[in-house]
């Protein structure tokens, strides 16, 4: 049973945005790389597969890589310190990125925004966990992972209202010293408001006494439920995807129409993922918290049908004809990809042993990151300079080497069905480990 001195329901909701904004500027750092890549690209002398390795690879990879150690570190000491650590860090190298002046400075200064970002999710989910019970947790995950789409859309309108009177004209050197002092502001203020909430305090009435195993036993454990997996490769190719569209979608609409004003085109674009795609995170995690009250199945289902809608709009976007009418299919596009994460992270958490959280998110984001993030936006640069190898015009080159992309979303609604067939299983598995914990901790 959970903790009868749980926190308050305003401060548990006062927690939840804290770190949803901290989500935000996770996402603000990550996600201005791909909004400037056309005046970073011009200003470096960056080919696309260089381009590709910038937003994915070379951040991917140290951010994936990073996050097990930390994440050992969250299911054992302060997570709030871990939390304020890691944003002040990831702040500190998006500001150094401003002074980068080739592809190798900028690229180890995108390593270590990867390094500090590896420490935001898993404290962040395994607090969350700790003051939500496991009926509420998809929709206080769903809200979480609403910083996402915040954070996209404050990376659009930070851009431009920082864009000069010439809109096509981007000092995109400040944009990047600017936000990273802010990371850093926001990291103190963290440090100084949150509270480190009692571990396991809403699955039993007393797991401060469960161990926490080693990283071994850890693990082992979690690449044992099948279930956990599924959702991971689930999430990974859609987000394959969408790491892809988003890192050259600014480029793609410069070039079908090099006309279109760009400030006006990163304000809509920032509108669009702040309503639509963060509806999509909204109600997908409730509509998966609704249904799966008839049938856990329900959190395999929806990402698979929400996915399913996402590929042929996705496609189609880079096949339009012009700038209004790809902002359209974005629209919708946007509204789809929102609806898996909210059930993904609840996934993750409910199935792992509430002392293993944050390694069960750090597993996941490894996964994730590694296939999605990595291999997504570096994916399609390569194959965009193949294409234009073949003699393709660039704009030609990206449609192609897009509707090839667009078709990972097949094996991401493929997992997710799988989770939907094994899930339920796995779930009651789940509830029989954290009692068993609960009676050794006793």
């Amino acid at each position: 049973m959970p903790n009868h001195d749980s926190p308050s329901k305003n401060y548990r909701t006062f927690v939840l945005l804290m770190l949803t904004l901290v989500y935000g500027f996770n996402f603000i750092d990550r996600q201005i790389v791909g909004i400037l890549a056309p005046f970073i690209q011009a200003d470096l002398e960056l080919s696309n597969t260089q381009l590709g390795l910038l937003i994915g690879l070379a951040f991917a990879t140290f951010y994936t890589l990073v996050a097990i150690p930390i994440a050992w570190l969250a299911d054992r000491y302060s997570r709030v310190n871990i939390l304020a650590i890691a944003l002040a860090t990831w702040s500190f190298f998006t500001a150094v990125t401003g002074l980068a002046n080739n592809f190798w400075q900028i690229g180890l200064a995108r390593m270590g925004v990867g390094v500090g970002e590896a420490g935001g999710s898993p404290p962040s989910h395994s607090i969350i966990s700790d003051l939500y019970a496991k009926e509420e947790r998809a929709g206080a995950l769903g809200v979480y992972s609403m910083g996402i789409p915040f954070g996209i859309m404050a990376a659009y309108f930070v851009t431009a209202s920082l864009l000069g009177s010439d809109p096509n004209e981007v000092e995109w050197r400040s944009i990047f010293i600017y936000l990273g002092v802010a990371g850093v502001i926001l990291a103190v203020i963290v440090k100084l408001v949150l509270k480190e909430p009692v571990r396991g305090a809403m699955d039993f009435e007393d797991a401060s006494k469960i161990e926490q195993p080693p990283f071994k036993e850890s693990l082992a454990v979690l690449l044992k439920i099948p279930a956990w997996w599924a959702m991971c490769f689930g999430i990974a190719f859609g987000s394959f995807v969408s790491y892809s569209f988003a890192a050259f979608q600014t480029k793609f609409t410069l070039l079908l129409d090099p006309n279109f004003n760009f400030k006006t085109l990163v304000i809509i674009l920032g509108v669009i993922n702040g309503t639509t795609y963060a509806a999509g995170s909204f109600f997908g995690a409730r509509i998966a918290d609704k249904f799966g009250k008839k049938s856990i199945r329900a959190y395999g289902f929806v990402p698979a049908a929400a996915i399913a809608m996402a590929l042929p709009i996705g496609a189609y976007a880079f096949f339009v004809p012009s700038v209004e009418s790809h902002l359209v299919c974005s629209t919708f596009f946007l509204f789809f990809l929102g609806i898996y994460l909210g059930p993904s992270f609840a996934i993750a958490q409910t199935l792992a042993p509430i002392n293993m959280r944050a390694m069960s998110t750090a597993l996941f984001f490894f996964i994730l990151n590694m296939i999605a993030l990595g291999g997504g936006p570096t994916f399609t640069g390569w194959l965009i300079d193949v294409f234009k190898s073949m003699s393709y015009a660039e704009l030609d080159a990206m449609r192609y080497a897009m509707l090839v992309t667009c078709m990972v979303f097949i094996p991401s609604i493929i997992s997710f069905l799988v989770v939907a067939k094994i899930l339920p299983k796995d779930w009651q598995a789940a509830d029989a480990r954290n009692k068993a914990l609960a009676e050794q901790a006793s």
